[in-house]
C-alpha cells in the first residue's frame, strides 16, 4: 500500500495538486462559489486521483456545528482507554453528540496533527490523551478548535500561561496513598514498576513522585535500584522486567505498579517462578481494569472516576464552544483506592 493510500488525504493536498486554493476545492466539493469549468474539471480529476473523501459534515463548513467530537488516545485496545472511550461516548450522547476515535500509537507526528485539529472542519472539539507532546508543545501547536487534555502531564514550567483545559486525577496524591497503604501494612522494602526513561514529562513521573513522597513522609528510605523503568505500560513489559529482576526479588516485599497491565504482567512472572502474592510480595496496580478485578489474587488498584473524567472533559469542550474566550482550567476528579487480595496482610 502506498504512503498516500495508508493515510487520510486532506483538502490542502488536493488544492496543492490542483494548483488552486483550498477554498476553491471547498467550492467544488460543496457546489458553491464561482469556479470555472476547466478549474472544476481539474479539481475533480485530482479528487478522484487522490481518493479524497470529503467528510460527511463538509457541507456544514462554516455554517454550524457538526455535533461530533473526536477522542484521541494512544492505544484503543488498552483496557483503560477502551473503558474511557465507552464512558465518553455515553456522556456525549446525552448531550446530543457522537464521538469519533483516533489512535495516536504514541506517534509525535499524529499527536501534532491532533493538536492542530486534524486539519478538518468536521468536528466541534477534541478530547486528547497525549504521550509524546508536552502541554507547552500542545499550546504552541493547537488550532482554534476546543481542546481538552486528559491524563497526568507534568509541566516543566507550572507558571507558564496555559491555553488548554486539562482533566485528571491527582496522580501524586493517589500514588502516595497506595504506597502508604503498603507501608502501613508492614511492607517496608518497596519497589516501583513503571518509571519511564524519557524524562519528567512522561506518564509515570507523577506516580513515581507520589511513591517517593510517601516514603519521605514515613521516613523510609527508597532503594533507587528498585525504581524499575519500562518502555511500555503493558503486560509483556511488566512480565519481562520482573523476570529480569527475579535473582534479587527477595530484596523487596511490595511492588507498586504504574498501571494494572504492568501489575498483571508482574503477577504472571511471579507466579511462574514460585513467588507468592501477597505472602512473599504485595502487588498493587492502577486503573481498576476488569482483568485486575478477576485476577488471582485480585488486584489492589487505584480507581480513577472515569465517568467524572468523561463528564468533565465533554462539558469543558462544550463550554469552549459556547464561550471561545473562556479561561482554561485544570480540573481534578476523584479517585479511590480499592484494596483487594494482592496486598492484604
Amino acid at each position: 500500500m502506498s504512503e498516500r493510500a495508508s493515510r487520510r488525504v486532506g483538502i490542502k493536498e488536493v488544492a496543492a495538486a490542483a494548483g488552486v486554493s483550498w477554498k476553491t476545492v471547498s467550492n467544488v466539493v460543496n457546489g458553491t462559489g464561482r469556479v470555472g469549468a476547466a478549474t472544476r474539471e481539474r479539481v475533480e480529476a485530482v479528487i478522484a486521483e487522490l481518493d479524497y473523501r470529503p467528510n460527511l459534515a463538509g457541507r456544514q463548513l462554516r455554517r454550524g456545528r457538526t455535533n461530533t467530537l473526536a477522542l484521541a488516545v494512544p492505544w484503543v485496545h488498552a483496557p483503560y482507554f477502551s473503558v474511557l472511550a465507552h464512558e465518553l461516548i455515553e456522556v456525549a450522547g446525552t448531550r446530543g453528540y457522537r464521538v469519533l476515535i483516533e489512535e495516536t500509537r504514541s506517534s509525535r507526528d499524529i499527536e501534532l496533527e491532533v493538536a492542530r485539529g486534524f486539519d478538518v472542519q468536521a468536528i466541534d472539539g477534541i478530547i486528547f490523551s497525549p504521550l509524546e507532546l508536552t502541554p507547552a508543545q500542545i499550546d504552541e501547536a493547537r488550532g482554534s478548535l476546543p481542546l481538552v487534555l486528559l491524563g497526568e502531564r507534568a509541566d516543566q514550567d507550572p507558571a507558564r500561561e496555559r491555553r488548554t483545559d486539562h482533566v485528571s486525577i491527582d496522580n501524586v496524591a493517589a500514588a502516595a496513598q497506595v504506597t502508604t497503604h503498603l507501608l502501613e501494612g508492614g511492607r517496608r522494602r518497596l519497589g516501583f514498576l513503571g518509571a519511564e526513561p524519557r524524562g519528567a514529562g512522561r506518564t509515570g513521573a507523577q506516580r513515581v513522585q507520589g511513591f517517593l513522597d510517601a516514603h519521605a513522609a514515613a521516613e523510609v528510605d527508597v532503594d533507587e535500584r528498585w525504581v524499575l523503568q519500562v518502555d511500555q505500560f503493558s503486560r509483556p513489559a511488566g512480565a519481562s522486567t520482573i523476570e529480569a529482576a527475579l535473582p534479587r526479588i527477595d530484596q523487596i516485599d511490595g511492588l507498586v505498579c504504574a498501571n494494572d497491565e504492568l501489575a498483571l504482567g508482574a503477577l504472571y512472572a511471579l507466579r511462574r517462578n514460585g513467588v507468592r502474592v501477597p505472602e512473599d510480595l504485595a502487588v498493587t496496580g492502577w486503573d481498576n481494569t476488569e482483568d485486575g478485578r478477576y485476577a488471582n489474587p485480585s488486584l489492589t488498584t487505584v480507581a480513577p472516576d472515569l465517568r467524572a473524567i468523561a463528564e468533565t472533559a465533554v462539558d469543558r469542550v462544550l463550554t469552549q464552544l459556547e464561550k471561545p474566550s473562556v479561561e482554561p482550567v485544570d480540573a481534578v476528579v476523584p479517585h479511590r483506592l480499592l484494596v483487594r487480595e494482592s496486598s492484604r496482610t
